[in-house]
This record gives C-alpha cells, sequence and structure tokens, in this order.
C-alpha cells in the first residue's frame, strides 16, 4: 500500500479522535491549519508533517502537527539549516515554535541575533511582532530563508562578523520586514561588541582595584610608622623640655655665681655642681683608677724604650695594680650600695 501524501496524512491528523485526536478544537481552525501546512509544503517541498508531543515551558504538554526539514540559503559554501515547526494548539493567533535541530559536529555560534544557540529556538522580529492574518508559515520560512542567508547560524567567525554587520546595513533592504530585521541584526551585534568591551573594561578596573587596594594597604603602614615616630618625637620632645626646665631651674638658682666663680678661680669644676659623699668618693676612686691606667701605659712605653729597668718596671707594675684593685673594689662597693639605696626608695 502506498503512503498516504502530507495532503492525506494532515487531514487524517486534524480529524482524528480518541486517544491520536491532536490539541486543535476548531473546525475552522484546522482547515486553517491544513491550508497553510499546504502551502508551505508547495513551497518548501523538503519538509515533511508530522504529529508528537511538545510540551511547553510552563510543563504543559499538547498533541501538534510540526514540519520538519531543512532550508538551503543563497550561498552553496554554507550547509542548509535544519528546521522543526511547531503549529501552537492556539495557532494561527499564537506564532509558531520554530526550532533549528542541534548537532554537535555543527554547533550554533553562541553570539546569533535570533537563534540560541544551546536549545536551537529562533526568535527572529517576524516571530516576535506575529500577527494574523499578515503573517502565515510560508512568509515565515522565506523570511528565515533571508536572514540565515545573511547570518548562517552554523558559521561564526570574526572576519564573517563585520560582513554580517555590513549585509544587515545594506540600503537595498527597504521592506518594513527587513528594515526590522535588519535593525534587530544590528543592535544584537552592537549589543556583543559592547558587552566584549565592557567585560575588558571591567577587568581592567578589577586590577586597578587590586592595584588600589595593595597601595592603600602600603600607604596605611607607612601612616603607622609615621605615626609611632611622631609618638616617639613628641616623647622625646618632651623628655628634652624636662631636662631644659631642670637646667633653667639650676641655672635661676645659681644666678650665674658658681659660673663666674669658675672664671676667676675661686672653685674648682667640682664644686660648681652639688654632690653628696658617696658620689665624691665614687668619683675620687674612679678618677685614681684611671689614673694608674695612665702611668702603666707610660710604663709601657718606656720599658719598650729600655728607659727602665725590667726589675724596676715589674715592682712599679705590682705596685700600681695593687692600688688599682683596691680602687676599682671600692667603685663597685658604692655601686652597689647606691642601687640598694635606689631600690629601698622606690618601694
Amino acid at each position: 500500500m502506498a503512503p498516504p501524501s502530507p495532503k492525506e496524512f494532515i487531514e487524517a491528523a486534524l480529524f482524528a479522535t480518541g486517544p491520536f485526536a491532536l490539541s486543535y478544537s476548531d473546525p475552522k481552525q484546522k482547515w486553517l491549519i491544513l491550508r497553510h501546512l499546504l502551502s508551505l509544503l508547495q513551497e518548501f517541498p523538503g519538509f515533511t508533517p508530522s504529529t508528537d508531543r511538545y510540551m511547553h515551558d510552563d510543563g504543559t504538554e499538547a498533541n501538534l502537527l510540526c514540519a520538519i526539514g531543512f532550508i538551503h540559503v543563497s550561498s552553496n559554501s554554507t550547509p542548509p539549516v535544519p528546521l522543526v515547526i511547531w503549529l501552537h494548539e492556539n495557532y494561527p493567533q499564537k506564532a509558531p515554535l520554530v526550532f533549528v535541530s542541534i548537532d554537535p559536529t555543527t554547533p550554533i555560534h553562541r553570539h546569533h541575533p535570533f537563534v540560541d544557540n544551546t536549545s536551537g529556538a529562533t526568535s527572529p522580529p517576524y516571530l516576535i511582532t506575529w500577527k494574523y492574518p499578515s503573517c502565515n508559515l510560508t512568509n515565515l520560512l522565506r523570511n528565515l530563508v533571508h536572514l540565515f542567508s545573511i547570518d548562517h547560524p552554523f558559521a561564526y567567525t570574526p572576519s564573517t562578523e563585520t560582513a554580517k554587520t555590513k549585509s544587515f546595513a545594506h540600503p537595498s533592504y527597504v521592506s518594513h520586514k527587513e528594515a526590522i530585521d535588519r535593525l534587530a541584526g544590528m543592535l544584537h551585534y552592537d549589543m556583543v561588541a559592547l558587552r566584549v568591551s565592557r567585560f575588558e573594561e571591567i577587568e581592567k578596573l578589577s586590577l586597578l582595584q587590586e592595584e588600589l587596594k595593595r597601595r592603600d594597604s602600603l600607604t596605611t603602614s607607612m601612616i603607622n610608622e609615621m605615626e609611632e615616630e611622631r609618638k616617639r618625637l613628641k616623647e622625646r620632645a618632651r623628655d628634652w623640655a624636662d631636662e631644659t626646665d631642670r637646667l633653667a631651674n639650676w641655672l635661676r638658682v645659681n644666678d650665674g655665681r658658681a659660673i663666674a666663680a669658675l672664671d676667676t678661680g675661686e672653685v674648682g669644676v667640682e664644686d660648681a655642681f652639688e654632690m653628696d659623699e658617696m658620689s665624691r668618693a665614687r668619683l675620687e676612686a674612679s678618677a685614681a683608677d684611671l689614673a694608674i691606667d695612665d702611668v702603666l701605659y707610660k710604663l709601657d712605653k718606656a720599658i719598650e724604650l729600655e728607659a727602665v729597668s725590667f726589675d724596676s718596671y715589674i715592682k712599679q707594675v705590682r705596685s700600681l695594680a695593687r692600688e688599682q684593685f683596691f680602687h676599682r673594689h671600692k667603685v663597685t662597693q658604692l655601686n652597689g650600695s647606691t642601687n640598694l639605696i635606689t631600690q629601698l626608695s622606690l618601694m
């Protein structure tokens, strides 16, 4: 038995009942669908009608008619575009649902203005602005052929992007639909270019932000160090101010008399400053210790020059070393007493 013709298949599908009934309820709608599909198949014989269940985005399902086939664009170097056209249950008041079949060997380029590269759903201006009765399936296919001949969904390179933009801007497009297609394509590629430039700008600003953060951290560290240095300088300035006050008080009490007495020789240097007995004894012992060091140094020079005999040198060194020992022992005792007095005064 010969297979049914497309007309017979569509009629049988549209007017079937029971579990095979489609989701088209109005008889006038069914005859309109039949006429539109036959017109489509007459101009595009590469399409074949079929029926299947379709799931909408909201999860509802419907038994719908669809047309499956290929459209060939003007260029022979580009492959044909496989399409699946679903007729909505409210067609023609609702636009058909058109998908480009996904093929891993020929993926859809992600920058296409009218085809989603993940689902293959098409959204040309013709479908977006669909309005019956001025719109129909045949004109939809003609519009897609026209669009895909300018911007093929399977061909995208930087060199072809400029050609696409120029083709969309060609002045020969004079019809209202073609003008809308041209404007939509131009706007899409402008948005893609703007998005890329903005992404690059964001990357540069992110790098600049990281650099500014690093500089801010460095500047904050330097400011903290300078603040610490300022505090130390303030403490030193306060100490110097205290020392200046003490010196000024001393000069005010002595009223210049001690300095004048030093100049005339009436008093010694030690007498110009207040000194207790322990400090005076420690000063005398330290002076005697240093004086003995000087004598020992001279004796070393004298023995080198053979100015004294070795026996005399040894005798003098022993005597001076013994005396120096007692002076140093006395300084040690006096320092220990001074430290003990200081600790007792702080308790």
